[in-house]
């Protein structure tokens, strides 16, 4: 036990001796595993970003809408008598109409924003947003009542022929030529896509949208207790011809379709993979020149009787040294920079499968590194030593 030890303090030693290439093989690493743990990061919360309207939205079992929609913004309106032919299946506890389009909305200097209109069901408003700031949820039944985002009223919703005087609770604009006034602000987590969301009710969202046949975008549907939710959805797409969705399957194809769309997958996918190789060559040019002129001391203890075994160790403690080094220095930093860009309100989200990818990446990076030397210490000869 005491030989082991003392062979990976040599490793060690060997490996610290040269430090301008010791801290060359550390920052490889470190550059590698920081880009690929930030481009993760973000790629996650891009993710995330997609599907979060339907998380935080989440009050009812079921999502039900025209087949053809593939993300939450990709409006295809249904008659509603869809609504009364739910409310009659078997298993269904209640079920409400949701309306969400696009109508202009202009504030009172002029300026004109596109939004995104949401309509609650009148008695019931399910679906609010999920904290109010100011105001309550019941505010929303006052007359020509909507509700802002506080960090959209600040950026997107300001008044920017004023200056970018931020709307305020009482200020009055007009939604598609229709008067309307805000009763009240909410939080909400920032979504993917950049355009205002206002709140109001169903009927008054229908009242002030052009006039077409069909108007109804979701019915968020409740199923009985002990009534299996795939069963219930099921029926109703064999019912209604409506795609009806859990609020995973919905947040899944939301995120699944939006990934297809925009190349975002790919692009991340391409960065992380550069990262990779890039931590794969530096580690493994550096530490093959690292081997390559301690050949001599490896060749030393060849001669005093070290076998291949032992040698093959130290060389991996001496990876797994600059590795795990490298590693965390690369992940902190990371980290750090994810504080910093979350301010600016870039998307960074990272779960603990990130740094788990991004050790076993690092892992590779190492191995490979190791790999590759060996293969000169291998084929040393103890006589070498003896050369001149």
């Amino acid at each position: 036990m005491g030989a082991v030890t003392g062979m990976n303090l040599i490793a060690l030693k060997m490996l610290t001796g040269d430090r301008l290439r010791y801290v060359s093989l550390v920052a490889g690493l470190a550059f590698a595993a920081m880009l690929v743990t930030q481009q993760l990061s973000i790629f996650s919360g891009f993710s995330l970003q997609m599907g979060v309207w339907i998380r935080e939205t989440a009050v009812a079992d079921l999502w039900c809408m025209d087949e053809q929609v593939n993300f939450t913004d990709d409006f295809k309106p249904v008659p509603q008598t869809r609504l009364s032919r739910i409310r009659g299946i078997a298993g269904v506890a209640w079920a409400t109409p949701m309306y969400k389009g696009y109508m202009p909305v202009q504030l009172s200097d002029g300026t004109l924003v596109l939004c995104r209109i949401i309509g609650l069901d009148d008695a019931t408003l399910l679906g609010a947003p999920p904290q109010m700031v100011q105001g309550k949820v019941d505010d929303l039944r006052r007359d020509k009542a909507v509700f802002i985002n506080t960090r959209q009223a600040a950026s997107t919703l300001s008044k920017t022929r004023s200056g970018g005087v931020p709307l305020k609770m009482g200020d009055r604009i007009s939604i598609n030529d229709h008067d309307a006034v805000v009763a009240g602000t909410y939080s909400a987590s920032r979504e993917f896509f950049w355009d205002p969301v206002l709140y109001t009710t169903f009927s008054r969202a229908l009242s002030w949208a052009p006039p077409q046949r069909k108007m109804l975008t979701y019915v968020l549907v409740k199923a009985k207790p002990g009534q299996d939710v795939n069963e219930l959805a099921q029926r109703i797409e064999a019912t209604t011809g409506l795609g009806v969705y859990t609020n995973d399957q919905m947040d899944r194809k939301t995120t699944g379709d939006l990934l297809a769309r925009t190349g975002i997958l790919v692009n991340f996918g391409i960065t992380t993979a550069l990262g990779f190789v890039i931590g794969v060559l530096i580690s493994g040019q550096t530490f093959y020149m690292f081997i390559i002129d301690n050949l001599r001391y490896f060749a030393v203890l060849k001669a005093l009787g070290t076998t291949n075994g032992r040698i093959v160790r130290m060389v991996f403690v001496q990876t797994a040294c600059v590795g795990l080094i490298g590693y965390g220095i690369g992940a902190g930093a990371a980290s750090i920079a994810g504080l910093l860009f979350g301010r600016i309100g870039l998307a960074f989200q990272m779960p603990w499968q990130v740094p788990v990818v991004s050790a076993f990446a690092i892992i590779v990076c190492c191995g490979g590194a190791a790999l590759l030397s060996l293969t000169r210490v291998m084929r040393l000869e103890a006589g070498i030593v003896f050369r001149n």
